[in-house]
């Protein structure tokens, strides 16, 4: 099942960037792009794409004003922020207003790839700078809900966890990310220990839960 995706940015080599790297996995779709806020809020009404890709900062309204007003009309469309500021009042203003992410413009393409992959499956995802200072106290605040012990994993926490799901052995991880197997096994180690998983069984069933492997027939 493919992911479409409208991407917002008014500068045109940034939208390039990113056509060309979000079109180069094979499960998004890319439906659009807009070069400003009153723009993109047209298309989205008018496209309802699962993923919004939003700059914070565009001619016009700002990304923010444009976030309001795509919540209210296209309010299925899952809003990823992008910008180069990492302000706490930035960020918390953005989850208030209903963004299902925010990610940083000097994070790495692979954090991106997963951001989108995480707010279409409904979850949640900040840039591993903001989300250990940001995400635990605003979603423990809100209406006070408990915090989710996946919300706690770093974002190289989360891809080890989806390639183990996936099947990959720990040589085969490391391989693909450029680290080592003993690092591989520090983080499936310590992801296990936060979502008090015990064996390899016991986290394919939570990624089978968390929509991270489709269920079994």
């Amino acid at each position: 099942m493919s992911t479409s995706i409208l991407l917002a940015d008014d500068h045109h080599l940034v939208r390039q960037g990113l056509r060309v790297l979000l079109a180069a996995e094979p499960d998004f779709h890319l439906v659009g792009e807009a070069a400003d806020a009153r723009e993109v809020v047209d298309l989205a009404e008018r496209l309802r794409p699962d993923v919004l890709v939003l700059d914070l900062l565009m001619p016009g309204i700002n990304g923010l004003s444009a976030l309001r007003q795509v919540v209210k009309c296209a309010p299925k469309t899952r809003v990823i922020m992008l910008s180069m500021c990492s302000s706490e009042a930035y960020v918390s203003e953005a989850l208030q207003e209903g963004a299902a992410g925010y990610v940083l413009k000097s994070s790495r393409a692979d954090e991106l790839i997963l951001a989108v992959r995480e707010v279409a499956a409904g979850r949640s995802f900040l840039s591993p700078p903001l989300s250990e200072k940001i995400v635990e106290g605003y979603l423990k605040s809100r209406n006070g809900a408990v915090l989710d012990p996946y919300d706690t994993l770093t974002t190289r926490e989360r891809e080890v966890l989806y390639l183990v799901a996936g099947g990959l052995s720990n040589a085969e991880i490391a391989d693909k990310l450029f680290v080592s197997p003993r690092t591989v096994e520090t983080h499936r180690a310590n992801l296990m220990r936060k979502l008090n998983l015990h064996n390899h069984a016991e986290l394919i069933r939570y990624a089978i839960r968390r929509g991270i492997l489709p269920a079994e027939e």
